[in-house]
C-alpha cells in the first residue's frame, strides 16, 4: 500500500509516520526545502514512541520517499492526504491537481480543521476531510466528512492503521473536536488578558483536574456520574440553570494586537522556555503513551483503539520453541543507566508466561471457570543489555508440565539474536476457589503434555536450576 503526502509540516509528517510505522510506502511532495528535515524528525519521534504502545511487534516498516513533483508522489497512491496551509484558494489549486493525478479509487483526504467538503470541493475536487490531531502518528482521532462511500473506505483504513474514524453526521464549520476546543480557547484568552490568570495557571487548571477525567470518559459520560445514582437528568436539572449565568464571554473575541500575543508569549516562555521544542516533544509523547497504555488495561478512550490494532499485527511463526513475546522495548522500561530496567525483563517473562498459558487453553473463559496457574519461584540471569527501540523476542521451552507442575524457560533475546537474559519459572496450577494447587483440566494437560513432549528431547538449557552465586 501507498500514501503520498502532500504538505510536509508537523501535521503531514505526523501522517507520513503513522501510514510508515504501520507497514505502508510514502511518497512526500513538498516544495519547502527544508521538507525532508523537518519530516524525518517528526518520523523519529514516531519510531521513538508508537511501537511502545503496544505489546506486539509492528509491522515492518515501509519505505519514505521524497519527490520534486507531486505526479510523482501521487502516482499508485492508495491514499493522498493534503496537509497545506489553511488558505481556501491554495487549498483548491493543490486538492484539483492531486484530483487530477490520483487513481480514481484513491482516497483524498484533507487535514483542513476548519473547512468544509463543500468549500473544499468548490472547484471540482473530490476530497473528504480527514481531519486528524497533533501527534498524528500517536493520537488516534481522525474526523471524516464528505461523501458517504469514501468516508466508509476511509475508516475501515484507518482502523487498520490503529486510528479512530469519527464520520460526521453532517458538516459544519471546524468539525466537533476543534469546536470544542475553540471554545475553551477563546475563554482562555479572556482570562489572560483580564488578567484573572496566567497561561500556565490555566494550563495547571486543565491538567489537574477535567483533562485527565476527560481522556478516559469524555464529556457526557463524566457528568453521569457527576449527577449521582439519579444520573444524567438530575445532572441536568441541578446544573442546567448555571447555563443562564454570565460566567463566559464565548461569543466574544478579544482583541488580537501586540499587547495580547506579548503577554501570552511572555507567559509561555517563561512557563516552558527552559526546555526546546524537541524537549516537549518527548515529554508530551511519553506522558500520552504512558497514559494511553493505562487506558489500554481496562480498554477505555484510546486504550480500546491500541487492544483492537494490536491483535491484527502479524503473529511470529512458532518454531519448535514457541514465541511467547514479540516487540520492541519501550522508551518507558528504560533507567537511569541508559538500558532496560531489571524489573522490565521480569515483566517481559511473565507476559511470556501468560502467552504460554493462552497456548495451552489457560485463556480468560479457563480462569473465569475457576482455574489458573500461580507462580512460585523465579530464577533471572541478566546476561546482556537492551535499548529503547531494540526488538525483544522470548522463546520458551517447557522443562516439566506433569502433573500439577508448569516449569519453564524463557530466553530474552535483542538485536540479531543476542541473548539478553535466561528467565527459569516454575507455576502450580491452582483451584481458584479453594487457593490450592489442584491438576489441570484435561484438554489444558493434553496441550501442556504436547509441548512437553515436543521439548523432552532438547538438551537442558545453559543456566537451568542455577542459583544466585552459583559457580561455573
Amino acid at each position: 500500500m501507498k500514501a503520498a503526502i502532500v504538505g510536509g509540516g508537523v501535521i503531514g509528517g505526523g501522517w507520513a509516520a503513522r501510514f510508515l510505522l504501520n507497514g505502508w510506502n510514502v511518497a512526500v511532495f513538498d516544495p519547502d526545502p527544508d521538507a525532508e528535515r523537518k519530516i524525518n524528525e517528526v518520523v523519529a519521534n514516531a519510531r521513538r514512541s508508537l511501537p511502545s504502545l503496544y505489546d506486539r511487534l509492528m509491522p515492518t516498516e515501509g519505505t519514505l520517499t521524497f519527490h520534486a513533483e507531486m505526479a510523482d508522489a501521487v502516482s499508485g497512491a492508495d491514499w493522498v492526504q493534503e496537509s497545506i496551509p489553511e488558505r481556501l484558494e491554495l487549498k483548491h489549486n493543490v486538492l484539483c491537481a492531486i484530483s487530477e493525478l490520483a487513481a480514481a479509487d484513491a482516497v483524498i483526504g484533507s487535514s483542513t480543521s476548519g473547512f468544509k467538503p463543500s468549500e473544499l470541493n468548490g472547484k471540482g475536487a473530490r476530497a473528504i476531510v480527514a481531519h486528524p490531531f497533533n501527534p498524528v502518528y500517536l493520537l488516534p482521532l481522525v474526523e471524516l466528512v464528505g461523501d458517504a462511500g469514501v468516508t466508509a473506505k476511509a475508516a475501515d483504513i484507518l482502523k487498520k492503521l490503529g486510528m479512530f474514524p469519527l464520520i460526521l453526521r453532517k458538516e459544519i464549520d471546524a468539525h466537533i473536536a476543534d469546536r470544542l476546543l475553540e471554545a475553551v480557547w477563546r475563554e482562555s484568552l479572556w482570562l489572560v488578558k483580564d488578567g484573572v490568570a496566567t497561561t500556565e495557571e490555566i494550563d495547571e487548571a486543565i491538567r489537574m483536574a477535567f483533562g485527565i477525567r476527560w481522556a478516559q470518559m469524555g464529556l457526557f459520560e463524566t457528568y453521569r456520574i457527576a449527577g449521582g445514582e439519579a444520573g444524567m437528568k438530575h445532572f441536568m436539572a441541578q446544573f442546567g440553570p448555571a447555563l443562564e449565568w454570565p460566567w463566559t464571554k464565548l461569543m466574544d473575541v478579544p482583541e488580537f494586537d501586540d499587547e495580547l500575543v506579548g503577554l501570552i508569549a511572555g507567559q509561555s516562555d517563561a512557563q516552558s522556555g527552559h526546555m526546546t521544542i524537541r524537549e516537549l516533544e518527548h515529554l508530551r509523547d511519553d506522558n500520552l503513551v504512558g497514559m494511553m497504555r493505562a487506558l489500554k488495561k481496562t480498554g477505555s478512550g484510546a486504550g480500546g483503539v491500541i487492544s483492537r490494532h494490536e491483535v491484527t499485527f502479524p503473529v511470529h511463526k512458532n518454531t519448535v520453541l514457541p514465541v511467547t513475546v514479540s516487540r520492541k522495548v519501550p522508551q518507558s522500561w528504560v533507567d537511569y543507566n541508559g538500558h532496560m530496567n531489571e524489573a522490565h525483563y521480569l515483566e517481559a517473562a511473565a507476559a511470556a508466561s501468560d502467552r504460554f498459558m493462552e497456548m495451552i487453553g489457560v485463556d480468560a473463559d479457563y480462569v473465569e471457570s475457576g482455574n489458573s496457574y500461580f507462580t512460585v519461584e523465579t530464577h533471572i540471569r541478566h546476561l546482556d543489555e537492551l535499548s529503547a527501540g531494540e526488538p525483544l523476542t522470548v522463546t520458551t521451552q517447557v522443562l516439566n508440565g506433569d502433573g500439577k507442575k508448569l516449569h519453564l524457560f524463557h530466553f530474552l533475546k535483542g538485536a540479531d539474536e543476542k541473548l539478553a537474559a535466561t528467565v527459569e519459572t516454575l507455576l502450580l496450577h491452582v483451584d481458584l476457589s479453594t487457593r490450592r494447587s489442584s491438576l489441570p483440566e484435561p484438554v489444558v494437560a493434553e496441550k501442556l503434555s504436547e509441548f512437553a513432549s515436543l521439548h523432552a528431547n532438547m538438551p537442558s538449557p545453559d543456566g537451568m536450576q542455577r542459583y544466585v552465586g552459583q559457580i561455573r
